[in-house]
Order: structure tokens, then C-alpha cells, then sequence
């Protein structure tokens, strides 16, 4: 008579067992990212997780990945029209002096104006970055012929 062989039990792994992503901070980061905010000024809120537990949720659940990947696109857009904000936006731009007489008049805001200048120059260079396909300059010149171009943006 053969014997059977004993069935062993499989190993236990050992540390903590991965968390999964909370639903519903999940969605809370989600909406965040897709308005165009920065992930680590999300992190930095009283009680929400840390900026790499959040990397790593993205490394272990490829739902959330995927639905981070979206909401980056997203964000990307809203930055983009946050630009034409701010470049529509001339409540600023003029600033009344009064003279030594008495009499007001309006003078141009030139430190307004800079600043709104970089503002919209810095998020254009970070999209640029980001998201080269569709916010960089120059992108048949600079491509490899090698690279195959993004369906999605075609």
C-alpha cells in the first residue's frame, strides 16, 4: 500500500498584509487630482494618508491606477484653463495713485502683471513636462523615430 503524501500547508508570508485603498479616499484623490491639484498638497490635510502610502496603493491596485492615470489627464486641462484665468483675469492690472494735488489717477500694476506672467509661464512649463504630447512645443522635431506616438492623442 502507498502512503499519500502529507499536504503542507502554504508558507505564511510574513509582514503586514497589504492594505487595499479606501473607496472613498480613493474617490477624495480622484476628485482632487482631476481639478488640477497637486497630489502632495492633498497628502499634507490632517488625516489623509502619506504621499507614498498613496504611490504605493497606485503600484498594487491597477483600478486605481487607471483611475489615477485619468484624473491626471484631467487635472492636466484644468491647469490649462486655469492659465486663460488668469490671463483673462485684469481686475489687477490698474491700481488708482493719488498725486500731491489730490487728484487720483490710474496707473498700470506692472508687479500684477509679472507675477500673473509667471504663474501662467510655470504651469505651461510643467504641462509641457508632464504631458509632452500635448502641451510641448516642438514635439516632431525633439520625437525619435523609434517612438511610437500615443494613440490617445492623435
Amino acid at each position: 500500500m502507498k502512503k499519500k503524501a502529507a499536504k503542507k500547508a502554504p508558507a505564511k508570508r510574513k509582514g503586514r498584509p497589504p492594505e487595499g485603498v479606501p473607496s472613498d479616499v480613493a474617490d477624495e484623490i480622484i476628485e482632487w487630482i482631476s481639478m488640477g491639484d497637486t497630489l502632495r498638497a492633498f497628502c499634507r490635510q490632517p488625516g489623509k494618508p502619506s504621499f507614498v502610502t498613496v504611490y504605493r496603493w497606485r503600484e498594487k491596485d491597477e483600478s486605481f491606477a487607471l483611475r489615477f492615470a485619468r484624473a491626471r489627464d484631467m487635472g492636466f486641462d484644468a491647469i490649462a484653463e486655469e492659465c486663460l484665468d488668469i490671463a483673462d483675469n485684469a481686475s489687477n492690472d490698474w491700481m488708482t495713485r493719488e498725486g500731491k494735488d489730490g487728484e487720483t489717477s490710474w496707473q498700470v500694476n506692472g508687479e500684477h502683471i509679472q507675477r500673473s506672467k509667471v504663474r501662467i509661464e510655470t504651469r505651461l512649463k510643467l504641462l509641457a513636462k508632464w504631458c509632452r504630447q500635448r502641451y510641448g512645443e516642438g514635439i516632431a522635431d525633439a520625437v525619435d523615430e523609434d517612438i511610437e506616438p500615443d494613440p490617445r492623442f492623435e
